[in-house]
């Protein structure tokens, strides 16, 4: 709820012109859910509808409290059918004007800003190459073109791989039946090359790039440094915000956070009244040079960590 109140809000504040609509997807309580998964926070929502955001309820007939990465493909089919859409996770700010990205909404892609997470390679058992063809070879997709020749035989990077931070199609339903149809095949009845793979929580980044692919898409279908760059940060948490993102980031974080009228909600959520309001983050910040991470982000959540300063 608190991140998907500062893309609103960073979304209003970068991009006044835009004229699209914004949904901020919410799961309906149901038999897949413990509890009540809505927003029940007034002062929230109140602040939701200030910045246009428009709430879309959806139900979780799939996944829910056992795989909640699976809302993203839910929610999908709550979205206006047959009208482009594009997705973005809730630890996402939004950095610049996305009404300008050229997209080709006949030619998804997703993001790029990713490590190689899935498929886990075990001693003597099948490589990058098997395990992959053998998804694109289950649901009749041609493989080859999907590859990376400018990488290395093995190497992660030479195969097709997302992250689900942001994706877009010309149609929701389309996209997520293909995607829902994809992830569950994947879930409930994997090729033998990946059957010992664990698939939670990559379940959606292994069927992304083949939905991907299925609709004529490719790696990226965007000029550089729009999304994943000028236009948006996918931060994932606070604390790796303030580690490894831009100076422009985090002046957004900060000016779309100031208002009191915002203020007095976000700073109910631990790690944006730490890092943000009195300010821990800076000393997050401190600890890194932008231009010479660590190259893993382990290493980095790892310092923060030693610091006494992680949180989610």
């Amino acid at each position: 709820m608190y991140e998907a109140l500062l893309f609103a809000a960073s979304l209003r504040a970068s991009d006044p012109e835009f004229k699209g609509r914004l949904f901020i997807a919410e799961p309906q309580p149901g038999a897949l859910w413990n509890g009540d998964p809505r927003m029940k926070q007034s002062d929230a929502l109140e602040a939701f509808k200030r910045l246009d955001a428009e709430i879309l309820p959806f139900e979780s007939r799939h996944f829910g409290q056992a795989y909640p990465y699976g809302n993203k493909i839910e929610a999908l089919f709550a979205l206006p059918k047959g009208e482009p859409f594009v997705f973005f996770d809730s630890d996402t700010l939004i950095t610049g004007p996305v009404s300008e990205v050229p997209f080709d909404f006949d030619r998804p892609c997703a993001s790029q800003k990713v490590e190689g997470t899935w498929p886990q390679i075990e001693l003597y058992g099948p490589g990058y190459g098997e395990i992959w063809k053998s998804l694109y070879d289950k649901f009749g997709l041609e493989f080859e073109t999907t590859l990376d020749l400018d990488q290395p035989d093995e190497y992660w990077r030479r195969y097709l791989y997302f992250n689900a931070g942001f994706f877009f199609y010309k149609c929701p339903h389309e996209f997520g039946q293909r995607f829902l149809d994809y992830a569950l095949a994947i879930r409930d009845d994997p090729p033998q090359a990946a059957a010992l793979q664990t698939f939670d929580p990559w379940l959606d980044q292994v069927a992304l790039p083949l939905v991907i692919h299925s609709f004529g898409g490719a790696r990226t279908t965007l000029p550089k440094n729009t999304l994943d760059g000028a236009i948006s940060c996918h931060y994932r948490t606070f604390p790796l915000l303030f580690a490894r993102e831009s100076e422009h980031a985090v002046e957004v974080l900060r000016e779309v956070s100031s208002p009191n009228w915002i203020k007095k909600v976000l700073k109910e959520y631990e790690p944006i009244k730490r890092l943000v309001y009195q300010p821990k983050g800076e000393k997050i910040r401190a600890m890194f040079d932008r231009d010479h991470l660590p190259r893993r982000e382990q290493m980095i959540r790892n310092q923060i960590k030693k610091a006494g300063l992680w949180m989610r």
